[in-house]
């Protein structure tokens, strides 16, 4: 059963939050970092892996998604914050986190800056600090809007006045994943986007600014989860994710895609799962 409520925050804010529970035999906590666009809400395959291995999962709306108040200005870094004061308010004290693609960023953010709290992290399919260290766009179907958000919010924001999905930017593998077992994705990420761009200008434009914190700075153990056919975060990211951090590991699934590559949450749980010494 998953609570759904707002949290207000110290600065006035409020995020919406989502919560599976804690209960008798529930080995650990993740919490979970959505995607761009997304409204983070848990997608029911997290949902249903979480529950069968006993996890609570929690998730949230970034600022400016799925009802939560905006915050502008934001960058990567802030996620920790806001994510810390959910922690507390559920009476959290130790968790994993996990992101995909927009959210993997802000998984990272966590385990930097919160490294009394994240006990492993899991990065699937995300992108890495925006750099000119390697070619960054290269590999992205449809880069447009990171590209626009290099010269500033008012650059991306009116680029999104025009921004059409590209159809290429997904493989076949990622077409049938989003007609069966991650359908629920495809609708969320609808529902946000009919609520609006806000939210995912903010990321594009935290994702190509500093983030806030170097992937140096993380002690927990690092899980890199990447598709070889990946045609939105190409893997070339994933590389430098995993050469950037200090304890990480790589898991390159050459036939996966921006989508499919989630099938491999619920293993990707497990990692987790080991990292606390929980059975």
């Amino acid at each position: 059963m998953i609570s759904e409520h707002d949290l207000r925050l110290a600065d006035g804010r409020t995020l919406r939050t989502y919560d599976s529970g804690g209960g008798k035999g529930q080995a650990f906590t993740v919490v979970w970092h959505h995607g761009s666009p997304q409204t983070g809400a848990p997608l029911e395959p997290l949902l249903a892996a979480a529950a069968q291995r006993g996890i609570r999962l929690v998730s949230y709306g970034r600022p400016s998604y799925g009802g939560s108040s905006p915050l502008p200005g934001r960058d990567v870094a802030s996620a920790a914050a806001d994510v810390r004061q959910i922690a507390d308010a559920l009476g959290i004290g130790r968790f994993a986190a996990m992101g995909a693609s927009g959210g993997g960023p802000h998984a990272l953010a966590c385990a930097a800056l919160l490294p009394d709290r994240v006990t492993g992290a899991v990065c699937l399919a995300g992108l890495a600090p925006f750099t000119k260290a390697f070619p960054w766009f290269d590999g992205m179907i449809a880069g447009g809007g990171p590209r626009a958000a290099v010269a500033g919010r008012e650059a991306r924001a009116s680029y999104a006045a025009s921004d059409e999905f590209d159809e290429r930017s997904f493989t076949p593998l990622d077409w049938s994943a989003l007609s069966g077992t991650w359908a629920s994705l495809g609708a969320d990420a609808g529902r946000a986007g009919a609520a609006g761009p806000d939210g995912l200008i903010d990321d594009d434009v935290a994702f190509v600014a500093p983030w806030g914190f170097d992937l140096a700075e993380i002690t927990a153990a690092v899980l890199v989860v990447q598709g070889g056919q990946d045609r939105v975060v190409p893997p070339a990211h994933a590389d430098w994710l995993v050469r950037g951090c200090r304890r990480s590991e790589l898991w390159l699934r050459p036939g996966d895609g921006h989508v499919s590559i989630l099938d491999a949450g619920p293993l990707a749980m497990d990692w987790l799962a080991a990292q606390t010494g929980q059975p």
